[in-house]
Parts: C-alpha cells; sequence; structure tokens
C-alpha cells in the first residue's frame, strides 16, 4: 500500500481529514467540558467507550483482511486466546494510552483548546527522544534545532497563557500544563513502543489494534470503577452524556484508526502542515467560541511551534552522496598536487 501512486487530490484529501479531526477533537472536547449545557458527564466512560468502539473497528478491518469469517476466526484464537504472552506485552501501551486520553480530558478542562494544541506538539520531541533511546535511531541537526524552537515556542505560549471571556467554569491553568506533559510523555513513550512491537513480528496491524484494545477496555473499566464507581453506580454510565459527547467519543474513535491508515500515504512534511493548521483551525474556533483573548506572547509561540513541525519533518540530507563527492575532490586535490 505504502508503494502505491496516489493522486495530489487525495493527498490534499488526507491532509485535510487529519486537520479537521486533530483542531475539531480538541475544540469539541473542550466545549463539552465548560460551555456545553446540562450535567458534566463522566470522562473516564468516554475514555472506556472510545476502546470499546475502536475494538469494534478493528475487528471490521480485520476481518476485511482475512476475507472471511472462518479465517477471522482462526485469527482471534490464535493470536488473542493462545498468545497470552503477547497480550501481556500489548498491555503496556494500553495502559499508558488511557493514562494519557484520561489527561487529555482534564487538560482540556483547564486549558484552551488553542494553548493545549500549542502545547500538545511537545510530543515531538519526546517520540525523538523516544525514538532514538529505545530504536537507536539517530537525529539530524536541524531535527535537534527544531526541537529546541518547538520548546521554546511552548515556553512563550505558557509563559503568560491567553485568557479566555466565555468560560464560566473555575481553571487550573498549572494542573492543565502537568496534565498536557503527562499525555505528551505518555504518547511519545506509548507510540514508540507500539511501533517497536509492530516490527518485532509480521503480525498484523489490526491483530495488534485488536490485542491492544482488549487490554484497554479492562484497563480503562478498572479506572471507571475505581475514580467513579461510587458515582456512576447512583447516576448511570452514560449520565451527561450529549450529542455532541456522543460526537466526541466518535472523533477519538475514529480519528485515531483514521489517520493511521491515511498516514501511509502522506509525507512527514504533510504531518506538519496538517498540525500547524490544526493550531490555526483551534485558534480561530477558541476566539469565536471561548471568547480567547490572543496575546503577543501566545502569537510568537504558536508561529514559532508551526515553523518548527515544519522543519522538522523535512527529509533528511543524503550524506553518503555528499562524502563521497568530497573523498573524490580530495583525491583530485592530491593528484593535482603530485
Amino acid at each position: 500500500m505504502a508503494g502505491e501512486n496516489v493522486s495530489v487530490i487525495f493527498k490534499l484529501y488526507c491532509l485535510t481529514v487529519m486537520t479537521l479531526v486533530a483542531a475539531t477533537y480538541t475544540v469539541a472536547l473542550r466545549y463539552t467540558r465548560t460551555i456545553s449545557s446540562g450535567d458534566l458527564y463522566f470522562s473516564t466512560t468516554a475514555v472506556c467507550i472510545t476502546e470499546v468502539i475502536k475494538l469494534i473497528l478493528s475487528l471490521g478491518m480485520l476481518t476485511k483482511e482475512t476475507g472471511s469469517l472462518n479465517r477471522l476466526k482462526n485469527a482471534i484464537v490464535e493470536h488473542v486466546f493462545l498468545s497470552p504472552k503477547e497480550l501481556l506485552k500489548l498491555s503496556v501501551p494500553s495502559v499508558v494510552y488511557a493514562v494519557q486520553n484520561n489527561m487529555a480530558f482534564l487538560a482540556l478542562s483547564n486549558l484552551d483548546a488553542a494553548v493545549y494544541q500549542v502545547t500538545y506538539q511537545l510530543k515531538i520531541p519526546c517520540t525523538a527522544l523516544c525514538t532514538v533511546l529505545m530504536l537507536s535511531r539517530s537525529l539530524s541537526r536541524l531535527q535537534w534545532f527544531s526541537v529546541f524552537m518547538l520548546c521554546g515556542g511552548v515556553t512563550l505560549v505558557q509563559w503568560k497563557p491567553a485568557e479566555v471571556t466565555k468560560v464560566q467554569i473555575e481553571q487550573n491553568p498549572a494542573l492543565g500544563f502537568i496534565a498536557v506533559a503527562i499525555a505528551v510523555l505518555c504518547s511519545g513513550f506509548a507510540g514508540v513502543y507500539f511501533e517497536k512491537v509492530l516490527k518485532s513480528s509480521d503480525t498484523s496491524l489490526w491483530v495488534r489494534n485488536i490485542q491492544m484494545y482488549l487490554s484497554g477496555i479492562v484497563v480503562t473499566l478498572i479506572g471507571v470503577c475505581v475514580t467513579d464507581g461510587e458515582k456512576i453506580l447512583e447516576k448511570g454510565f452514560f449520565f451527561g452524556y450529549t450529542p455532541w459527547v456522543c460526537f466526541v467519543v466518535f472523533l477519538a474513535s475514529v480519528g485515531g484508526l483514521y489517520t493511521s491508515v491515511v498516514v501511509k500515504y502522506t509525507d512527514n512534511i504533510m504531518k506538519g502542515f496538517s498540525a500547524a493548521a490544526a493550531i490555526v483551525l483551534s485558534t480561530v474556533a477558541s476566539v469565536i467560541l471561548f471568547g480567547l483573548q490572543i496575546t503577543i506572547t501566545f502569537a510568537s509561540g504558536a508561529i514559532l511551534v508551526c515553523i518548527s513541525i515544519y522543519l522538522y519533518g523535512l527529509p533528511k540530507q543524503d550524506t553518503s552522496k555528499l562524502s563521497r563527492q568530497d573523498t573524490d575532490k580530495e583525491l583530485k586535490q592530491k593528484l593535482i598536487t603530485v
């Protein structure tokens, strides 16, 4: 699939979808936690339902991949019921992703969607560090420069947090930033860990997803019981759910799976443009919906983050050809001097 030639129109479609999903999810989640009328729902149940929907979607994709229900049954028996070690291995990112998703709800309850979107880009240096340590890869000088630039941009955004005028609930920006920081660490580690597991065998991506989501459902159910168990028994599992909350769950469920497939047809530059465009859209939506007051420090930091994302995604220069050219030049110089 990765090697297929796809049209520019399809790539633009991919870019548009990734951008809209990223921006809409943060803005909609922020809306449900701060402005939406009605009783506030339990975020732990939303995370749990998201895992269930992802599992169902992955089963559907595996059914399509195997081509028959009998092959699907054999694959599930082999990789789920007869592979407890593999399930245990995939339980690690399940726990980490569960923490990350819950931290996203906590962060967007205390930070504006645009501020969150910018700050969450710290996942790039975190993922880069995990890639270097866990996969023994190297980063170019330009990538390291872009990482430090991104950190500087996020620092500017958080230096004097932009204020919102249409949010009535009490917020704690410090708590929101801590939540984002934890989510970033979780995202970087879990993403690289999952990539390492995928590359350690030829097992299908959808089988791995099913293994991970099964563990995820167990983990999130434990979180539901421990965090909100008594309240849920009193008010119900779906207490406070509105069409907007269902929309957030839908975006969280479909967005990640869809983006992981779409990324096959795009490059790092397009993903960088997508992230930058999502920041712009989130900022515009925050100004309209939440009364975000853009400051000079916020604007400067957001611009730096967008530039750094673009620089980080630039392809590495092929130094092998350059080194050969340099060697040829040196030989010619020596022949001339001789």
